[in-house]
């Protein structure tokens, strides 16, 4: 569609609707000709986010070389939490450039931050806009989650409240269950019925518990708490341990929590086809050297440069949901803390927990069902799933659970080292 003169002066009215964080750290939602006009004629429909500043431009088509275009799908719409933290300055450019959904597919962006955090937004909005992605169609940033969910085919939800001197798991859940809370019930209100959900945002498993919970109008299934850095990282300690390139280790589960009570599983995993265990022939480097090697990695490094696992995180979300998108590999298994319900080891429903899983590529997946459970494994998994469950009533009132309580005031912290 070639632009009209009103267009290419920028909709002057339109921006003038558009408050810049400047002046004051919020998004105006009105189009031109509502602003005109001192009454309007009342709507039921909520109005849609603004485009901000290149994007509120008509995109046209016809200017990119059809051998690209021809094979273009449908802007899949995804909303990105925390958009102008660091792990997000990561993954919004490989969302956009097609690294994450398919050089085929085009994007609209999404973003949500704070009003504290508004400046920074624009800064990112504008770095997106330099960037010049032709498979980036649009992008609209806001302090509203109803408004940056509207439509939302995924949601990235990576911004949580850091963990504060001296507070115990047990705050950190409440603090950021409450804010999980009401992004949940704004993804029931706003959100495509069948958007997938990713949380980040720690602890990660039971604020997609909470989010999960709030927001019954999305299926179960379609809410993720990330565990695949976990998996990279138990990838890379193999290898490491092998002599071999990671890119020969296969079958590499993790189950449970992203805690330090996660498991990774070295049972079921294997390394140039052959199990893990047959390549590796130290049962006490598994059982004693190798899960702490992984839960603590994100610890190694901020003492090695000084922070936190940014860039790596970024990586694995994108990985993560490349796992949905594309089919997995025979005999292969991708992790993912998903709804419990239902699930083929025994673990108690209504928890959201790690496990081995496959896709066709269609953005759903089913848990695999061929994993080997020894004894040690099952005990493991059963450390794992009890915190899940601790976790679960200490937020139980932010689920419509009442009666709970927190057994988890007072004890070990089991937050995974490098991460709030």
């Amino acid at each position: 569609m070639a632009l009209n003169m009103k267009q290419q002066l920028g909709l002057k009215g339109e921006a003038r609707n558009v408050v810049r964080a400047s002046r004051r750290p919020v998004v105006v939602r009105a189009n031109a000709a509502a602003a005109a006009t001192t009454t309007a004629a009342p709507t039921t429909a909520a109005p849609a986010p603004a485009k901000y500043g290149v994007f509120r431009l008509s995109y046209d088509v016809n200017n990119e070389d059809p051998s690209l275009t021809r094979t273009w799908k449908k802007t899949v719409k995804v909303a990105v939490t925390g958009a102008s933290g660091n792990i997000a300055n990561h993954l919004l450019f490989m969302l956009a450039s097609g690294e994450v959904y398919g050089k085929d597919q085009p994007v609209a962006l999404q973003l949500l931050g704070s009003e504290r955090s508004f400046g920074a937004l624009e800064g990112v909005a504008m770095e997106l806009e330099d960037s010049l992605y032709p498979l980036l169609r649009e992008v609209t940033i806001g302090v509203d989650p109803a408004e940056q969910f509207r439509d939302a085919d995924w949601c990235l939800m990576i911004g949580a409240k850091p963990r504060g001197p001296g507070m115990e798991r047990a705050d950190l859940l409440q603090q950021n269950g409450e804010i999980f809370m009401n992004q949940g019930r704004a993804l029931n209100e706003a959100a495509s019925r069948n958007c997938k959900v990713l949380v980040v945002g720690n602890p990660c498993n039971t604020n997609a518990l909470i989010a999960m919970e709030n927001a019954p109008n999305i299926p179960r299934r379609n809410f993720h708490a990330l565990t695949r850095l976990d998996e990279n990282r138990a990838k890379c300690q193999l290898a490491l341990k092998a002599g071999k390139f990671y890119t020969s280790v296969s079958r590499m589960a993790i189950w449970g929590n992203h805690s330090t009570t996660q498991v990774p599983d070295f049972l079921n995993a294997k390394i140039g086809g052959l199990p893990a265990m047959n390549v590796i022939r130290d049962q006490k480097w598994f059982k004693e050297e190798f899960t702490p090697k992984v839960a603590q990695r994100g610890g190694a490094l901020i003492k090695k440069w000084g922070k936190s696992s940014a860039a790596s995180t970024a990586v694995s979300i994108a990985d993560g949901i490349r796992s949905l998108v594309v089919p997995t590999p025979a005999g292969d298994c991708f992790s993912t803390a998903v709804c419990s319900d239902g699930n083929p080891y025994g673990v108690r429903d209504g928890l959201i927990f790690s496990f081995p899983c496959r896709s066709k590529g269609d953005g759903d997946y089913e848990i695999c069902q061929d994993f080997i459970i020894d004894d040690w494994l099952r005990e493991k998994i059963g450390a794992t799933e009890d915190e899940l469950q601790k976790e679960k009533e200490c937020v139980s009132h932010l689920i419509g659970q009442y009666g709970g309580s927190c057994s988890i005031r007072g004890a070990p912290d089991t937050t995974v080292p490098g991460e709030n």
